[in-house]
């Protein structure tokens, strides 16, 4: 008769504590602790029995047999994946209820070099998966085979009699593994379930998309153990109110994490954003305060952004102080330096900052078009509608180079742009003081101090 005891753990990081606890002393997480049940017994007997002979090999011995790249069909998927699929990998994709997670796979189906696709759903109906299909105007339905199950042994099963290229799992919270006691969703299910689908793709060479939920705070649920057993961990993101969608890589064993997809959403599913600078400049205000154009580098793709800002007299005793797309303690030092060293008393004023379009920003060379913007706004004097603004703010006031400038003013010339305001440091080490992008149609300005980028644009 085995023995069963019971042991708590968090489902954030996935710390094990033998009683119950309000705050896990491993990542701070309040109230995520949840009861599990072991068989200490069955545990026991799996790992005594574990005897297997090891062959230990010099690695200019080992062969490799990891198969080409295997394209999407989908071009911004396969510039976040690092140029394709790669055969017997497991990706995790994870984003908010209803970003678009189980349309993006389901679109896969539609390229016909993938071959047979397993779709496995433990939380629609297989009339479901045949509407979305119609609707996303999949034709190749005999190649895609639904599976409702949620039982991991069936799953495997059907993986080895049908040999599918590609395996979705929709998703890794209600699959269960039935040697285990505790729930689907805990985090003994999950960690295990993902340890097996890893296995089965090495063994199979069959590719594994996992779709996973999110908590709260917007990071993929679960222990981070399951970060750890994929591959590659996608981050699907997007605004409610906004069609745009951003596919993010924040870990990819075959490719880059810098480089990102941008998708619009319409009615037929997902398509493919080929020039987002000019996407996220289409509704721009021209002549009108607050707003100043910046490019930003995402991986190896420039693209043009609209800053906004808007500073108007506080009602309150506490000005408020709101950024969107922007990190806040970003907009903190902005404002700090704004007031320092251009002498420009914000502490009577409400100060609102956003990135125009639902995009999330994390790179210093958008300070200065920031502090453009807020200047810009607080004055009621509007910026060049032809010159983009590109420069990190120093706390001293000084604007630092950037990497990558020739390609941003590229993009900005190509776009129409006549001026960009650039840091002098960009071009400092050029020979003679030039840089290739001098030869296009486009006057490059170079900054030293955020005092001389403002009396040019102001």
């Amino acid at each position: 008769m085995s023995k069963q005891t019971i042991r708590f753990a968090c489902q954030n990081c996935g710390y094990i504590s033998p009683r119950w606890t309000g705050r896990c002393p491993e990542c701070g997480e309040w109230n995520s602790f949840v009861e599990e049940l072991i068989d200490e017994r069955r545990t026991k007997t799996e790992v005594k029995g574990r005897k297997s002979e090891v062959e230990i090999i010099p690695l200019s011995e080992v062969e490799v047999t990891e198969g080409n790249r295997v394209s999407t069909g989908i071009e911004e998927f396969d510039r976040v994946l690092g140029g394709g699929m790669m055969p017997g990998s497991v990706v995790l994709i994870a984003g908010d209820p209803g970003v678009g997670k189980s349309t993006l796979m389901m679109q896969l189906a539609r390229d016909e070099r993938l071959g047979k696709i397993l779709y496995v759903t433990g939380e629609e109906s297989r009339a479901q998966i045949r509407v979305r299909a119609q609707r996303l105007g999949i034709k190749r339905l005999d190649k895609l085979f639904v599976l409702a199950e949620t039982d991991l042994e069936a799953i495997t099963k059907s993986v080895s009699d049908l040999n599918p290229a590609v395996l979705i799992v929709d998703s890794i919270q209600t699959i269960y593994h039935p040697e285990i006691i505790s729930a689907p969703g805990s985090v003994s299910q999950v960690r295990e379930c993902s340890a097996k689908l890893a296995q089965i793709a090495k063994l199979s060479g069959t590719t594994i998309f996992i779709i996973g939920h999110v908590t709260k705070d917007g990071v993929a649920a679960g222990p981070k153990v399951l970060e750890h057993i994929v591959d590659a961990a996608l981050q699907l993101e997007g605004e409610r109110h906004y069609t745009f969608r951003i596919l993010r890589a924040y870990k990819n064993r075959f490719g880059s994490t810098n480089e990102i997809g941008i998708f619009e959403m319409h009615e037929s599913g997902l398509t493919e954003v080929e020039n987002p600078s000019e996407i996220f400049l289409s509704e721009r205000s021209f002549g009108a305060s607050g707003s100043a154009v910046t490019a930003a580098i995402e991986g190896t793709r420039p693209i043009l952004l609209e800053v906004q800002a808007l500073v108007t007299p506080t009602s309150y005793a506490v000005p408020q102080r709101t950024s969107t797309g922007i990190d806040y303690r970003r907009l903190s030092i902005i404002l700090a330096v704004v007031e320092k060293r251009m002498g420009i008393k914000l502490g009577s004023f409400d100060v609102f900052l956003n990135i125009a379009g639902g995009v999330k920003i994390d790179e210093p060379a958008i300070d200065l078009a920031s502090a453009v913007a807020i200047i810009s706004s607080y004055k009621d004097v509007p910026v060049d509608s032809s010159t983009i603004v590109i420069g990190e703010v120093g706390l001293a006031g000084e604007i630092r180079g950037v990497s990558q400038i020739e390609r941003r003013v590229l993009e900005a010339a190509k776009l129409g742009f006549k001026r960009a305001i650039v840091p002098q440091a960009n071009f400092s080490s050029k020979p003679n003081g030039k840089a290739p992008s001098q030869k296009m149609e486009i006057e490059l300005l170079e900054v030293r101090k955020m005092s001389e980028a403002v009396k040019l644009l102001l």
